[in-house]
């Protein structure tokens, strides 16, 4: 086998390979043998079927399918030689097939791009401190029960916080228009769900009081057509309900999986959820400081068939997540919808993979089996939902990548100039700014 390359672009190569034309007859005639052996032809016993009735019958076929076989393979070959990494399955195109002659083939394909990373050292992060104290705890506290409340209708004006039940109409220039109408609509009121001024004035209603409410659309409203406008909402409150909320007792403590020790362990069952949320959402920003800084780091020109893949696979996420078991065309979602991200994707991907090399990383059993763990310990059995992970090869799979990419997120953060800042729970749990 003899193979040239050729530099097209950047990242592009073109490949002629000829494979010799005894290679090539051998494995066809070995095809035929073995067709003999195991084809069923009308008035021939299985396994004696002469090879030229075959050959007469099926040559062509056989003959196609081994030069497809013989491409592939001479073409990995070729890779294997010349120490080349495809970022991209070939385009191929045969030039010589003729019976006797050498196989003749080119092959274009691209290659990944060479990266050379940055100065880690100029990395710069922020990592958040906090503690959790009781009034955190508190305030979750009173979070997990307005989760949980209920509603009692009242007999009195309509109040901030309250469940109201409307009849409205919307009218513009004296017309209704469409969406400004519902009969029976249920609304909290400071949710601001509905345009400014609207639940404030219907504050002070009573049941079955009704009233004309003068307002005006912002001027950025969703439907051009209404933004800016002057609007009158008729409103007539039908029920009033105001909220009721769990008291700290052993049933609501039991809804939480705490079925012993109080509001004691129930709350120390809350910091302990607290804690797992505030060190996961630190994380999760660290990993978004790093990301943004490799980014600005590296410019990477990008394989465009890598790209092309990611983007097919967004497309596909996307009618998954949205799609609500409809059958979606994937071409109907343009390309550019997903091409920014998909770049930012593959880019981020590149310098990764640039990190592991270089920093010999790999991926840790340890590791591996301490996101395993965590990723379990919010379950009622955690050692039953550890098992389920081990059991099940492409999640484990899933989470050794995942332990890789903390790999080089560590790799990283060690080299990089980490600043650790205190602040309070809440702003703990906020995403770095970018």
């Amino acid at each position: 086998m003899q193979a040239s390359i050729e530099t097209i672009s950047t990242l592009e190569r073109k490949m002629t390979i000829a494979v010799p034309a005894a290679r090539v007859e051998s494995q066809v005639q070995n095809r035929l043998n073995e067709a003999a052996r195991t084809i069923n032809i009308k008035g021939f016993r299985q396994g004696k079927v002469p090879v030229k009735i075959v050959k007469e019958r099926y040559g062509q076929s056989v003959r196609q399918e081994v030069l497809g076989e013989l491409m592939s393979q001479s073409f990995y070959e070729a890779l294997g030689e010349h120490k080349i990494r495809p970022a991209s399955q070939p385009r191929i195109e045969a030039k010589s097939v003729a019976a006797g002659s050498d196989l003749q083939f080119i092959a274009v394909f691209e290659v990944y791009p060479e990266i050379s990373l940055g100065d880690l050292s100029t990395v710069k992060v922020e990592r958040k401190v906090a503690d959790i104290n009781d009034a955190d705890i508190d305030k979750m506290v009173e979070t997990l029960r307005k989760q949980r409340q209920t509603w009692q209708e009242v007999e009195r004006a309509a109040a901030d916080g309250d469940q109201v039940v409307i009849d409205f109409t919307g009218k513009l220039d004296g017309q209704t228009f469409e969406g400004g109408s519902a009969t029976g609509s249920r609304l909290i009121l400071g949710s601001n769900r509905m345009i400014d001024g609207f639940e404030a004035g219907i504050i002070g209603m009573a049941k079955d009081q009704e009233k004309v409410l003068s307002l005006r659309f912002p001027e950025n409203y969703q439907k051009p057509e209404l933004a800016g406008k002057p609007v009158e909402f008729t409103v007539k409150v039908t029920k009033i309900s105001e909220p009721l909320l769990p008291e700290l007792n052993a049933a609501f403590f039991a809804s939480f999986d705490v079925k012993n020790g109080g509001e004691t362990e129930f709350r120390t069952e809350v910091k302990a959820n607290m804690a797992r949320e505030m060190k996961s959402a630190v994380r999760n920003s660290v990993k978004n400081q790093v990301v943004s800084e490799l980014l600005r780091l590296h410019t990477v020109e990008l394989p465009k068939s890598l790209v092309a893949s990611e983007i097919n696979q967004m497309r596909q996420q996307a009618i998954q997540q949205y799609g609500n078991n409809r059958n979606i065309d994937e071409s109907t979602l343009p390309a550019e919808l997903f091409l920014e991200q998909a770049q930012r994707r593959v880019s981020l991907g590149l310098i990764m993979n640039e990190v592991v090399q270089q920093g010999q990383l790999k991926v840790d059993p340890v590791a591996v089996r301490k996101l395993v763990e965590e990723m379990s310990e919010s379950y009622e059995q955690p050692q039953e939902v550890v098992k389920w992970y081990y059991s099940n090869k492409d999640q484990m799979a899933q989470i050794e990548a995942m332990a890789l990419e903390e790999a080089v997120i560590d790799h990283i953060l060690s080299k990089a100039n980490v600043v650790e800042t205190s602040c309070s729970y809440e702003d703990a749990l906020k995403p770095a700014t970018a």
